[in-house]
Formats: C-alpha cells, structure tokens, sequence
C-alpha cells in the first residue's frame, strides 16, 4: 500500500521543512510514502471564498486515482489517539487497498466535490493550526503508528 498526502501551498518556512523531510526520510523505512504539494491557486485574492475552494477541489480531485481511498483531514472528521490511529492504518492496510489519500484542504476548507469523494474525515485535534504546521504534525504521527505497529521504542505508552 501507498500512503499519500497531499496539501495546498508550498512550506516556506525552512525549519519546517527540514523537519517534514526527516520524517519523511524515517517513514519511507516502513512504507512507501508521497507527500504532493498542489501550488496555492493563481490570483485568489480575486476569487470568493467558494471560487477558491472549487478551483482547488477541482486540482485536488485531479491528483486522485479511481481506486484511491480518499480521507480528508477536516476539523469535523473522527478523532484518534496514536495507538488507534495505528490500528486504523493497519486495517486500511489489511484491506488490500492500494493508495490511501490523505489530504490538507486550502485556508477556506474543501469543496462539496471534494466533500463527496471523500472516503473518510479525520481530525488531528479540536485545536486550529496552521496549515503548514499540520503537514508536519501528520506525518510524525505516520512515522509514530508504524513505530506502534512494531512495538518499537519511539512511542512511549
């Protein structure tokens, strides 16, 4: 199985990166893992807000395979604590699924095309962060569950 993210908007802050990068790096130990970054839309200070989110819905759903499983990251999705997220990554992988999708939506959320598609919502805490800051936060907590998967000493219980 595949595990993909994809978000809106490339990282400028350098700190940031470096650390997405070695997680990255650690994750690919255990599976195969693509991070796709979709560029911010052109000239959105001049679109609505439900313009915005329909031309990245529209970029979103063309980055998707037929066969993917599609989970949105979104503030109203299901909440985990690390082991349980571990146990959902096994089950998706025990289901013979080739791609799971996982994705960061733009400032203004997804489009109801994107809502629609959608296989799954998951929510990393009731708090906001920045968007930027989430895709770190993800995929530690990717690394993190593969570690639980191998009752390797990187989470503590």
């Amino acid at each position: 199985m595949t595990i993909k993210l994809i978000a809106i908007g490339k990282t400028d802050n350098k700190l940031l990166t470096s650390l997405i990068d070695d997680y990255q790096k650690r994750l690919g130990f255990y599976v195969k893992f693509d991070f796709e970054i979709i560029p911010d839309v052109k000239n959105a200070k001049n679109l609505s807000e439900e313009q915005q989110k329909q031309k990245e819905g529209n970029l979103i759903l063309s980055k998707l395979n037929t066969t993917d499983t599609l989970v949105l990251l979104d503030e109203q999705g299901k909440q985990f604590n690390s082991v349980a997220f571990s146990n959902y990554l096994q089950k998706h992988m025990n289901s013979g699924i080739k791609q799971l999708v996982f994705v960061i939506g733009g400032p203004y959320g997804f489009s109801d095309g994107v809502y629609k598609k959608a296989d799954g919502k998951l929510s990393l805490s009731k708090m906001t962060f920045s968007h930027q800051m989430i895709r770190l936060f993800f995929i530690e907590q990717l690394y993190r569950g593969f570690t639980i998967l191998r009752n390797e000493p990187y989470h503590h219980r």
